[in-house]
């Protein structure tokens, strides 16, 4: 028997960088949350500066103001003493990208969407995930706190009252099938288990790399995957936390910490 409620809410407001917990949070104009990675970096010529290309942004620090209408961006002291920034959030693209510009010593372009960047254009809800889960990361790696196992994963919402991997319930046995649940009011659809890239791996806060740490996660995963697990969708098993969709009708619905899940 499990009580699946939401344990935590958070944010990327500013793709690749740092997070930020929230007690509640409206579903946005493309089924994300308001706010989650709602400004992106780009290089000229098109592409995303993100984690995966550049092991360089885990050193920068993301600090928002508790009604998110402002950040603080700051870089390490012996960074060619690029001094602090604060700036206006979502508004103030044009101040940020100068202050990313001088610190990749390339030109920045910072981006606003209210509909957000989501890494799965198919599946744009919240990822979702199990503290149980994130413990069972932390168990596989000693001296990996929980909450280093959040910031390595980067899930938006976190689920308690279950089994580690409870999650792998949320998708079904093949893409056409769609697992329904709630969180509170709000209605999503499970679509698949979301496959990790390059940044797991990195200390969050250094961006130093755990060698082997792919390989290890993927047996770990691989033998201590449950048997609610839709084995069909593991092409291969470096893959945690679900990718949803939320229904247009849901949008502008608000998700509170301690709402039950209900599948």
């Amino acid at each position: 028997m499990t009580s699946p409620r939401l344990a935590g809410i958070r944010l990327h407001p500013i793709k690749s960088l740092d997070p930020v917990s929230v007690p509640e949070a409206r579903i946005g104009p493309n089924g994300g949350l308001e706010l989650d990675r709602a400004w992106a970096l780009y290089s000229v010529d098109g592409k995303w500066i993100n984690g995966k290309r550049a092991a360089a942004i885990h050193l920068i620090r993301a600090k928002y103001k508790h009604d998110l209408s402002s950040v603080g961006l700051s870089a390490p002291d012996d960074h060619r003493n690029l001094a602090p920034l604060r700036v206006k959030f979502p508004e103030e693209t044009d101040r940020a990208a100068k202050w990313f510009s001088d610190y990749f010593e390339q030109q920045v372009i910072v981006r606003y969407a209210r509909e957000g960047f989501p890494d799965d254009g198919l599946a744009s809800g919240p990822t979702i995930l199990s503290t149980a889960s994130l413990q069972a990361v932390c168990d596989w790696f000693p001296g990996i706190t929980l909450e280093e196992a959040r910031e390595r994963f980067r899930a938006t919402l976190e689920v308690d009252g279950v089994p580690a991997f409870w999650e792998d319930q949320l998708f079904g046995p093949n893409e056409n099938y769609v697992v329904r649940f709630k969180i509170g009011e709000v209605a999503f659809e499970g679509s698949n288990p979301c496959a990790r890239c390059p940044v797991p791996p990195r200390n969050p806060r250094t961006g130093e790399d755990w060698l082997g740490f792919s390989k290890i996660f993927t047996e770990k995963r691989r033998t201590t995957l449950p048997s609610w697990s839709p084995t069909e969708r593991f092409d291969h098993f470096y893959r945690l936390s679900t990718n949803t969709r939320v229904p247009s009708t849901e949008h502008g619905k608000l998700l509170r910490v301690g709402d039950s899940v209900a599948l």
